[in-house]
């Protein structure tokens, strides 16, 4: 399947910045399934310092912040070509060890109702995989999906105490469920193309699990679905703050607005001809 994304960030100031940097993690990086053909980055308000791959190998912009700006736009566009593998990524890849994987974070740091929700999950007999989907099945039975109860710096423990949540928090609270299980697993940043409309307010967010003889394996708890075509993998890391598309700081302005506008669609056969 070929995908169109077009990706637009807006930030507004309150006042003109003295000085700023972006740190962007907007680039989709190639991997089972999924090919790059184009992809390029824009900018208005900024500029780029530099570009490297991290630990996760995520590709990662630095955008410095022009001096005195009130607003900056960071626009992203491409094509990418997509596979389905049934969610299965394979073999680690990274800077980092698989067991830095197994290693509780602060947003995903398990409590009383992440160790009860566990205590719930019934154990496959088809093996790890189905374990891990009757997880994801329970986290979405306890946690329903819903905008404005949570925000960025939101635990996992805390999204299953409110009960409500959005796809970070999904993809917290079974990793931190996954790892207590011994069980690496990780945060997944990208896009995902809608069934109903192609406009978005949001980039998707899921999580990997590590079995064995598989490797990293996809778990879409918010749709209870492993990922498939339709799905852009952009970055990966130990929970969201490893994963963010945007962080960054400002000196001498306030962000009084930050507006995301996104699509994401499939682009017909007869296009792809020309």
């Amino acid at each position: 399947m070929r995908l169109n994304i077009r990706h637009t960030t807006r930030y507004r100031f309150a006042s003109p910045v003295a000085h700023g940097i972006q740190r962007l993690r907007l680039t989709p990086k190639e991997t089972q399934g999924q090919r790059i053909l184009e992809w390029k980055m824009e900018f208005e308000g900024a500029y780029e310092q530099l570009t490297y791959d991290d630990q996760n190998f995520n590709h990662v912009t630095l955008a410095a912040v022009e001096e005195g700006t009130r607003e900056v736009v960071v626009s992203c566009s491409g094509k990418v070509d997509t596979q389905d593998h049934a969610g299965v990524i394979g073999q680690h890849a990274g800077h980092l060890p698989l067991w830095a994987f197994l290693s509780q974070t602060e947003l995903t740091r398990p409590g009383p109702k992440i160790k009860a929700l566990i205590a719930d999950v019934e154990r496959s007999e088809e093996g790890m995989v189905g374990t891990l989907h009757n997880l994801s099945d329970v986290i979405r039975e306890k946690v329903k999906y819903g905008t404005g109860s949570t925000g960025v710096s939101t635990t996992g423990e805390e999204a299953v105490e409110e009960g409500m949540g959005v796809c970070q928090d999904h993809a917290h609270i079974f990793i931190a469920a996954a790892r207590s299980l011994d069980i690496p697993a990780r945060y997944v940043s990208g896009y995902l193309m809608m069934n109903d409309r192609v406009e978005q307010e949001a980039s998707h967010a899921w999580a990997e699990a590590y079995v064995q003889n598989l490797g990293w394996v996809g778990f879409d708890i918010s749709n209870g679905i492993s990922p498939d075509p339709r799905y852009v993998r952009v970055a990966t890391g130990r929970d969201y703050s490893d994963a963010a598309p945007i962080t960054g700081i400002s000196f001498g302005a306030i962000t009084e607005d930050l507006s995301v506008d996104l699509a994401v669609e499939q682009q017909q056969e007869d296009q792809q001809q020309q």
